[in-house]
């Protein structure tokens, strides 16, 4: 079985944002050569998220209005703000809308139901964070 390993740096310029990344996933696939097995990815800060879902403008706008109504922005909100930032509610959006995902790597290709794409959402940017790509299979 082969392993590759890979980070990828996002650099968001707003405070929330959802970017797909499919394409740099996929790019990353092929450079590994597996053809059959499983890549993972996945946000590697508490503030951010990687999920799956369709690659629709109205709907990202839809889920960043959903999770401000559920965890506001709101510095005075939130306990974890007392010990000095201010990103209480990002916490909470990444919790809703998860750490990474797990994809089937089949004939060389990410086996995607139809309209999937691999999204990362950024619930406290505008600073560097990292994101782990692990593919493992033959």
């Amino acid at each position: 079985m082969k392993s590759y390993t890979q980070y990828i740096w996002m650099n968001t310029s707003q405070r929330y944002e959802i970017v797909n990344i499919t394409g740099l996933v996929e790019q990353h696939l092929e450079k590994s050569g597996i053809k059959e097995g499983l890549c993972l990815v996945n946000a590697m800060h508490i503030t951010a998220s990687v999920f799956i879902n369709d690659d629709e403008k109205g709907l990202h706008k839809d889920f960043l209005k959903w999770l401000e109504g559920l965890a506001p922005y709101a510095p005075e909100k939130y306990n974890h703000n007392l010990t000095g930032e201010d990103n209480g509610d990002a916490h909470l959006k990444r919790t809703i809308m998860g750490r990474e995902v797990v994809i089937a790597v089949t004939g060389g290709k990410l086996d995607f139901g139809p309209w999937e794409r691999i999204f990362y959402g950024e619930f406290d940017g505008q600073r560097r964070k990292r994101i782990l790509i692990k593919i493992i299979g033959e």
